[in-house]
This record gives C-alpha cells, sequence and structure tokens, in this order.
C-alpha cells in the first residue's frame, strides 16, 4: 500500500539496528551488578522484544497484503485509476473521498468477500486514512485466510 518495498526495508534496517543497540545496552546495564542497572537492563530487553515483535508483524501484514493485491491485480478486481491526480501524482483525497462510497457499499454488501474489503482498504488508503485501509486489509487478509 502506498510507499513500497524500499521504504519499508529501509525502516526495518532502521529499526533493526534500534534493536540492535538497545540491545547491547540492555546487556551492559543487565551485567552492572547495581539494582538499578539491572532493572534498567530488563525495561530495555522488554522494549528490544516489543521492538522485534512489531518489525516483524509489520513486515508480515506489508507481505500479506502485497500478496493479496497483486493476486486481485491478476484477476482484473483493482480499484479503477481513473482518479484525477496532484502534480505529485498522487490520487486528489477530495476525489477519492467521493469515489470511496462505492468501495464502502459493496464491502457493506459483501461482508464476506476479502476482496471488497481489500478494495475499500486501497479506498481508504488513497482518500488518506491510513488507519482505516490498514483495518480493512487486515480484514481483507483473514478473510482470504479463511475463505479462499
Amino acid at each position: 500500500m502506498g510507499r513500497g518495498l524500499p521504504a519499508a526495508a529501509l525502516m526495518g534496517l532502521l529499526l533493526l539496528l534500534y534493536i540492535v543497540v538497545l540491545g547491547t545496552r540492555a546487556v551492559a546495564f543487565l551485567g552492572s551488578g547495581s539494582a538499578v542497572g539491572i532493572a534498567i537492563g530488563v525495561a530495555l530487553v522488554v522494549i528490544a522484544l516489543v521492538g522485534a515483535w512489531a518489525l516483524v508483524r509489520e513486515f508480515a501484514f506489508g507481505l500479506r497484503s502485497t500478496r493479496l493485491v497483486r493476486r486481485l491485480g491478476a484477476e482484473g478486481g483493482l480499484l479503477d485509476d481513473d482518479l484525477p491526480r496532484r502534480p505529485s501524482g498522487r490520487v486528489d483525497r477530495t476525489a477519492a473521498t467521493a469515489a470511496f462510497d462505492r468501495y464502502r457499499d459493496d464491502a457493506t454488501a459483501h461482508p464476506e468477500d476479502w476482496r471488497a474489503w481489500l478494495r475499500l482498504g486501497l479506498a481508504y488508503d488513497a482518500s488518506g486514512d491510513r488507519r482505516r485501509a490498514r483495518a480493512a486489509v487486515r480484514r481483507a487478509i483473514s478473510l482470504s485466510a479463511a475463505r479462499p
């Protein structure tokens, strides 16, 4: 959805670097022998583990959503790309929001169809609502796993 693999890879590498630095600091604090140092070390380990979990979760989401978008594209079911664009190439949000209703109505009419939910997620993304886009795509992923 959106920025693509290079941006995701860069952000993943930066987060991985952060986790490694955090982990080395945690080991140093754990080896300090003082109660405060050990407590800080444990807290840093927890933060590093949460960061690693988030990294894995985001990449898994990206892979699954990319797979579904490719599948929908191969079926010819992607959104119509006839929306006006700004000079930057991004879809005009006002036009995307106006065209959004048909995708919402389709997902409402077909609540068990992953294709409808994926199109809704792509429409949310085009209109700039990233939170709802991710939620709709997550629903599409879970529906596609249950009903290929």
